[in-house]
């Protein structure tokens, strides 16, 4: 199974925001060390804030922050909030439909997967702390927790399709 680059950057949107607690970001200042365009992470941070995850204030001195807090977030209602499409085949046009035993192995299968990501919050996996943000080459100011705020932040995305969110 493969995430969307839409799921992608929602992760990596997430977890550059929870990377700058203390402060609002900008969706400009993300793209740019995303390598993303900002029309693109703009539709993204839309939907994040829609589900709740962001938080998003207009005009001067605005920007995006966590809607909760990082230990609230689980990555499976993220993951769930951005992909279209969990079917890991294409059974509905299939001529052995409702005789075949694989449809209901692939729905087991996809709660398995959703059930480990159910498991993992965005706190989880922000654990390395300054060495994330050093690599993400972000300037570092230790805060509590071990978390640092930054400026900048993300590796260029990747193709259509990503292998693994973050």
């Amino acid at each position: 199974m493969k995430l969307t680059r839409y799921t992608d950057y929602a992760l990596r949107v997430l977890i550059y925001l929870s990377l700058n607690p203390e402060r609002q970001c900008s969706i400009a200042e993300i793209a740019a060390g995303y390598g993303s365009s900002e029309n693109h992470l703009m539709k993204v941070v839309q939907q994040l804030a829609r589900e709740g995850f962001v938080l998003s204030t207009r005009g001067r001195g605005g920007g995006i922050r966590l809607g909760m807090p990082a230990e609230k977030i689980r990555v499976g209602a993220v993951v769930r909030a951005t992909e279209p499409d969990m079917d890991l085949a294409e059974c509905g046009t299939c001529v052995i439909r409702g005789y075949c035993g694989l449809t209901s192995v692939f729905s087991r299968a996809c709660a398995a997967f959703l059930g480990v990501l159910d498991g993992v919050t965005l706190a989880d996996v922000v654990q390395s702390g300054d060495a994330l943000m050093a690599q993400l080459r972000l300037g570092l100011k230790p805060a509590k927790g071990g978390r640092s705020a930054g400026k900048r932040a993300m590796p260029a995305g990747r193709g259509s399709k990503a292998g693994a969110a973050a």
